[in-house]
C-alpha cells in the first residue's frame, strides 16, 4: 500500500506530511484527505511537510489557493529541498516553526511523548458527523445525538457527549473515554460495548474504561490514568 497523507496535530497547528510521488497526484491526495475531514478541519492554521518535492512559486501558489478555498489557512511549509523553502519564502509562509526558541531544533514537536499520534478538533459535532482517526481524538466542543467518534486510541470530549463513541478500534482494551457530560447513545471500547442508564443521576466529569471485561464510568480525575 502506498504511504498516505498523515495529518497530526502539534502545537502550532496541523501538521500535514506527504508522501513522495508525482506532485500532481500527491496534491490530489492531499486535498481529497483535506476534504474529507472538511466539517472538522474548517478554520485550522496548516503546516504542510512536502520533504523532498521541488515546488516552485506556481505551483506553491494555486496549492495555497485551494487550500484557502476550504476555509483553511496554509501557514508554514517544511521542505528538505533549498528551492520550495525560498519559495515558501517568497509567499510569505514560514520554513521553520517554534521561531520563539532558536535553539530547538526546527523538527515539529509531537504533543503525544509516547509516540502515538491524534487529532485536536475545536468544533461541535453535529448528527451525521462520522470523525474517524487511527490515533487519539480530542473534541472541545459537544458531540451530539446522532454524530459518531471512532479512534484507534482514547477520545476526550471538552463538552457533552451524546453521540455514538468507539475508542479503541483496532483492538486496544486500554483505551478510554472521557468527556465533561458522558451521556452517550452507545460506547464502545475495543469490542466492547455499553449503552449507558438513561437515570444517570448527578452531571459531573467521567471517564469510561474496561474493568473485568465490561465497560464502566467512573468520576474522571487526574489519578484515572493510573491503569
Amino acid at each position: 500500500m502506498p504511504p498516505q497523507v498523515q495529518i497530526k496535530g502539534i502545537r502550532e497547528g496541523l501538521l500535514i506530511t506527504v508522501p513522495d510521488g508525482e506532485w500532481p497526484n500527491v496534491q490530489d491526495d492531499l486535498l481529497v484527505e483535506v476534504d474529507k475531514q472538511a466539517d472538522f478541519l474548517r478554520g485550522a492554521k496548516l503546516i504542510l511537510d512536502v520533504e523532498n518535492h521541488i515546488l516552485n512559486a506556481a505551483t506553491l501558489g494555486k496549492l495555497r489557493d485551494m487550500i484557502s478555498e476550504r476555509e483553511l489557512s496554509l501557514w508554514a511549509v517544511l521542505s528538505h529541498s533549498p528551492t520550495t523553502e525560498q519559495t515558501a519564502q517568497a509567499l510569505g509562509l514560514a520554513t521553520r516553526i517554534h521561531q520563539a526558541h532558536p535553539e530547538e531544533s526546527s523538527r515539529p514537536l509531537e504533543t503525544n511523548l509516547d509516540g502515538d499520534e491524534g487529532i485536536l478538533v475545536r468544533r461541535t459535532m453535529r448528527s451525521g458527523h462520522i470523525l474517524e482517526h487511527p490515533g487519539h481524538i480530542t473534541v472541545i466542543g459537544d458531540v451530539n445525538p446522532g454524530a459518531e467518534i471512532i479512534a484507534g486510541g482514547d477520545v476526550v470530549v471538552w463538552g457533552r457527549l451524546r453521540g455514538v463513541v468507539h475508542a479503541g478500534a483496532e483492538g486496544d482494551t486500554k483505551s478510554v473515554i472521557c468527556a465533561l457530560d458522558l451521556a452517550p447513545t452507545q460506547l464502545r471500547i475495543a469490542d466492547q460495548i455499553s449503552i449507558p442508564p438513561q437515570d444517570r443521576g448527578e452531571t459531573r466529569p467521567e471517564i469510561a474504561l474496561i474493568r473485568e471485561g465490561q465497560v464502566v464510568a467512573e468520576p474522571w480525575s487526574p489519578r484515572s490514568w493510573e491503569r
